[in-house]
């Protein structure tokens, strides 16, 4: 059982929780465990009929501004669609104002029959939100992997940190572009980099919780996607640029985080091409620049690259910002410590094209998303 976990990590990001436990989720955790991770007393159908008990589920629904329904079942979500009142949960959520969010886990063939599909419909109908669930192993014996796992903790977490941050961006549409791509030469041979997503999956969490609509075109990544960001998965430059000039029209922010290959193959082989003992040449040609022909299509949107140098950093940003028509350039910095590929933090420098610059220190990706994306807003006000 997960609640704990999930508890612990909404108390981690700020919140104040209060826990009311089902009759049957007291038969895959603990009120001791629920307790401790939430650090206030349980709440139970013992505890809403005892002499002291009073209006427990007004009570709770008054004191909570949002709820979070932890390892939903298709029978809890059936009992809150037909309005039943019959335990202090469901009680509870027939007298809460604020956000309603489920975090639904079960069988896959419980997820997708029509009852509960239909229930689903009735309460999203209401404004409630469903984070998930999403495909993976299940914990039931035999079934293996389906659509039914409750998401991990730290997403559930995420989702109700995005409930509570100012929707600065509502109503607008972020494309971003992501991780890698990847050159083949032959069937199973690529030209690739380590680039591992990271940065453009936090902008597009950040975007997300802000209140905007999110479509990333991701190279190959192992990492998953935020929940709620549309995905659109690419393996080459050219299938990243297909993909990017289809969502251009839609977008109001482009932010090009995605280390895309300068070169591709110029004659890729159909076939496995056999090992050799002698030296072989291979000739590779220019890949399309992405960011420049977004640029030159760009009209009254935001558009943000970004540059990894080792040098005259400020200088060679400024020049791609100016000759690709973007908004400012997101300089990296790949030799310093703690701050290369694959790593949670990232320092950047924002430089515009008339060679000003602002100097980030080094923090973690989620906030170097947050402070692109309110010089983002800055630009995107002014042209309003």
């Amino acid at each position: 059982m997960k609640a704990p976990f999930v508890l612990r990590r909404i108390r981690e990001a700020g919140f104040e929780t209060r826990v009311i436990a089902t009759a049957h989720a007291l038969n895959f955790t603990t009120p001791l465990a629920l307790s401790s991770a939430s650090g206030n007393p349980v709440y139970t159908n013992e505890s809403w009929f005892s002499a002291q008990a009073g209006a427990q589920h007004l009570e709770l629904a008054h004191w909570a501004d949002a709820v979070v329904i932890v390892a939903a079942s298709a029978d809890f979500m059936a009992c809150a669609a037909l309005g039943l009142g019959s335990d202090l949960g469901q009680a509870t959520l027939l007298s809460v104002r604020g956000p309603v969010l489920w975090a639904p886990a079960m069988n896959p063939a419980m997820w997708e029959h029509p009852a509960t599909a239909a229930h689903r419909q009735t309460l999203q109908s209401w404004g409630h939100q469903f984070l998930g669930p999403t495909s993976g192993k299940l914990g039931t014996k035999g079934e293996g992997e389906g659509m039914g796992r409750m998401l991990e903790p730290e997403e559930i977490a995420e989702q109700v940190k995005r409930v509570f941050a100012p929707k600065d961006m509502s109503g607008k549409k972020v494309l971003i572009s992501a991780g890698p791509t990847r050159e083949y030469l032959d069937p199973v041979r690529f030209i690739s980099n380590p680039s591992s997503g990271k940065m453009g999956f936090a902008v597009a969490e950040e975007a997300l919780s802000r209140g905007a609509e999110v479509v990333i075109v991701s190279g190959p990544v192992s990492i998953a996607a935020p929940a709620g960001a549309k995905v659109v998965p690419v393996e080459s430059a050219l299938q990243m640029k297909d993909a990017m000039e289809q969502h251009f029209e839609w977008s109001d922010v482009v932010v090009m985080t995605a280390a895309v290959a300068d070169y591709r193959a110029a004659d890729l082989k159909t076939e496995k091409q056999a090992k050799v003992s002698e030296h072989i040449s291979i000739e590779l040609v220019p890949n399309p620049d992405i960011l420049a022909a977004l640029g030159a299509r760009k009209g009254q949107r935001v558009l943000v690259g970004f540059a990894m140098e080792t040098h005259a950093g400020v200088e060679r940003a400024a020049g791609k910002a100016q000759r690709k028509n973007a908004d400012f350039i997101c300089l990296n910095y790949p030799t310093r410590e703690g701050t290369a590929f694959g790593g949670d933090d990232n320092q950047v420098t924002f430089v515009f094209p008339d060679g000003s610059h602002e100097d980030l220190p080094r923090m973690s990706k989620r906030e170097v998303a947050r402070h692109l994306l309110d010089e983002a807003r800055k630009r995107m006000q002014d042209s309003e």
